[in-house]
């Protein structure tokens, strides 16, 4: 399907499906009204919108949360914090438990723990879907002032729109690697897995 889309075919696409997604929207909105710096929302809220449409499952099916990256280079857990609970005071139930917010200029700090490996500080939110698991992963979304919606894939949308699986360039399989691919065939059996 997705080799007769161009890129930009592809991206008017996914924007379409952002738009469809009544939850997604709400906090699009939300957290652009809170004028968090330099925020985008990542990830599987993002990525499973388009196989959901492709799959024709229910939009949000299989969302159990919403990444919300931003940039403060002041890295204090208590920064953080304050960011955490502005935004969760946002939201009523069940919105309120499943919006995560977190700084990508502190990923380095805790990632080595959570993640076994070590990674470099990052400059902006931008630099972060760059490592995540999969290049389909590595999508992410922002509403603009002007109520357009702008894209980030690090990786292009192909294997978001060809529903491919594989380990993101430089990084190999990533910790837990086996368990993500199993449990996302659990709810997409239609995904294709690549090792590398």
């Amino acid at each position: 399907m997705s080799a007769a889309m161009t890129e930009a075919e592809r991206e008017a696409r996914l924007v379409e499906i952002v738009r469809r997604d009544p939850n997604l929207m709400q906090v699009l909105r939300t957290v652009r009204d809170l004028d968090l710096p330099d925020w985008r929302l990542f990830s599987g809220a993002v990525y499973q919108g388009v196989w959901n449409d492709l799959t024709g499952r229910p939009v949000g099916f299989g969302v159990k949360d919403y990444d919300i990256g931003y940039f403060d280079p002041d890295t204090s857990w208590d920064a953080e914090d304050v960011w955490i609970k502005r935004v969760a005071d946002s939201f009523e139930e069940p919105l309120r438990s499943q919006v995560e917010v977190r700084n990508q200029a502190r990923v380095h700090l805790w990632a080595p723990q959570k993640f076994g490996e070590d990674f470099a500080p990052l400059s902006c939110t931008d630099d972060a879907p760059a490592r995540f698991v999969a290049p389909a992963f590595a999508v992410g979304v922002r509403l603009e002032a002007d109520d357009s919606i702008s894209v980030l894939a690090s990786y292009g949308l192909s294997d978001v729109f060809d529903m491919v699986i594989r380990p993101t360039p430089k990084r190999g399989k990533a910790k837990g690697w086996d368990a993500i691919i199993a449990k996302l065939k659990t709810r997409w059996p239609e995904l294709t897995v690549q090792d590398r």
